[in-house]
């Protein structure tokens, strides 16, 4: 059998086309083009419109393509200490994942080890204790890369001790213990492991389970962990527990842009306000981020409570508030409030957690915002205000760089408790061309009241400076420098003694 071939002439062709133009220009000039109800059909200038560019005359080259960034080369990144798997920072194409846990929770396995190994050496005087000592400290992650969202972690600070930090003495005052003595050196060996847990997202599992898209993720995290919220000032500790996450919500009436509710508990080694600080301790609570009102909030709500009958008249509410807004492009303002209520202590006890904290933080817009910042922080304590858990610092900690010890050499600080007193720190940071920074700052913490209990006896200033340069893209100098003067003049009988303290380390960092 014989088939005919189809044959187009030009002239069949042509009048194809005239038909196509003719029939797009009729439906455009009778506006039944369809489109979406918010869409419209503009006029355009032609002119605007040119033939693409030739190079012909102008070969490839590789090093003029490179001067058009500025001649940039590939930037040197610190590596991990161990590094198996998928590289950190790979180049070319990934290998094929494995599909063991589905294939909508592909799994690419990755097992890295990084961290820092820090020394400092500090000259430093706390009022009770005078030393130099040189130390060094070993911080170490172990992660342990499942899926894109699923991972164990680890971490391990090998040569510290619960609180003691393998060191060398060089100098001392008749308070320091024997084994700080000059010219003693102490090795603190530990290989206790600081934090361990799993992390994944249940709506991921699920997709891997069902091989249908969940639609939804629910991000968790169970085990011994970190947990932080407020930058730290509300919740910064580790201990054993789980949360779970509520990401991604949005509501148009209330003008909500986005919002995150966590759900939280905590049952062991958490750092409370009861009298014996932790270990005995348990806390279960919510909190949320809402991006609104040209800002974002931050609302919590946590209850504390004592697993033995020594600490069971001790349980309190801990709730907090805050929110943060940029104004007039001039000012970046953050106001925090954190009330503690509901402890009945036994026999007329006193009370560990029953306090109220307003801390205004403000940070100030230059002509060079990114490197030019001026910051005023302000607070108010009353009573015993508490952090709902925190292991390193005070509620104050954050507020400036006089409330913060270095947790390394014994670097004094002044009191950052909140503990019916009030104060702030004004204080100035540069960042020079984003290669270095230096900060100086003067803070006071003043007395309020005529609280017999509280926890310093008179008035605090304090000057202090802080300067760091990374060396490289893996090593970091960092110096600080404080003075304090302690105002007795309305004590009788022992008063307190002035700080000072000069600290220079090194870190570094894979």
């Amino acid at each position: 059998m014989k088939y005919n071939k189809p044959m187009f002439t030009m002239t069949s062709v042509a009048m194809l086309i005239s038909s196509v133009l003719y029939s797009t220009s009729s439906l455009a000039a009778e506006g039944a083009i369809k489109h979406s109800p918010g869409a419209s059909i503009t006029t355009y200038d032609e002119s605007a419109f040119g033939a693409d560019p030739t190079y012909t005359d102008k070969p490839y080259s590789a090093e003029a393509q490179i001067e058009i960034y500025g001649g940039k080369s590939a930037v040197q990144t610190p590596r991990p200490l161990v590094e198996l798997g998928r590289d950190i920072y790979g180049a070319g194409q990934f290998n094929e994942s494995s599909y063991v846990f589905g294939a909508l929770n592909p799994t690419d396995q990755q097992f890295l080890v990084y961290g820092d190994w820090q020394t400092a050496v500090g000259y430093n005087d706390n009022g009770a204790v005078r030393q130099g000592v040189v130390t060094t400290r070993l911080r170490l992650d172990i992660d342990y890369k499942i899926t894109s969202t699923e991972r164990i972690h680890a971490f391990v600070n090998p040569l510290q001790k619960a609180n003691k930090i393998t060191r060398c003495t060089f100098a001392d005052s008749k308070n320091v213990a024997n084994d700080d003595k000059a010219g003693t050196c102490n090795l603190d060996f530990d290989l206790d492991l600081d934090a361990l847990y799993f992390e994944g997202d249940i709506g991921a599992m699920i997709s891997g389970a069902t091989g249908e898209y969940s639609g939804k993720d629910i991000p968790f995290a169970v085990g011994f962990m970190p947990i932080l919220f407020q930058n730290g000032i509300w919740v910064d500790d580790n201990f054993h527990g789980a949360a779970v996450t509520i990401p991604s919500l949005n509501s148009k009436d209330l003008d909500i842009s986005n919002m995150d509710i966590t759900l939280f508990t905590g049952w062991e080694e958490v750092n409370t306000g009861l009298a014996d600080g932790k270990l005995s301790a348990n806390i279960a609570g919510i909190t949320t981020f809402i991006e609104s009102n040209g800002g974002y909030w931050e609302l919590g709500y946590g209850y504390t409570w004592g697993e033995n009958d020594e600490l069971d008249d001790q349980e309190y509410h801990n709730v907090t508030a805050a929110f943060s807004k940029r104004y007039g492009g001039w000012l970046s303002n953050t106001v925090r409030v954190i009330y503690n209520f509901g402890q009945n202590r036994n026999d007329n006890q006193d009370q560990t957690a029953d306090g109220f904290l307003l801390l205004v933080e403000n940070s100030f817009i230059t002509s060079k915002p990114s490197t030019l910042i001026p910051y005023f922080n302000a607070f108010a304590g009353f009573d015993k205000p508490q952090p709902l858990a925190k292991g390193n610092g005070g509620v104050l900690l954050n507020t400036g760089i006089n409330f913060e010890t270095d947790n390394q050499t014994g670097f004094p600080k002044l009191d950052d408790t909140a503990n019916d007193t009030w104060g702030g720190a004004l204080g100035v940071e540069y960042l020079f061309g984003l290669d270095q920074q230096i900060v100086i700052e003067a803070a006071t913490v003043q007395i309020r009241g005529d609280n017999t209990k509280r926890n310093i006896k008179g008035d605090q200033y304090a000057l202090g400076i802080r300067y760091q340069k990374p060396l490289d893209k893996s090593w970091i100098f960092r110096a600080d420098a404080m003075v304090g003067f302690l105002d007795n003049s309305k004590l009788a009988g022992n008063a307190d003694k002035d700080l000072s303290g000069i600290r220079a380390e090194i870190r570094k960092k894979f």
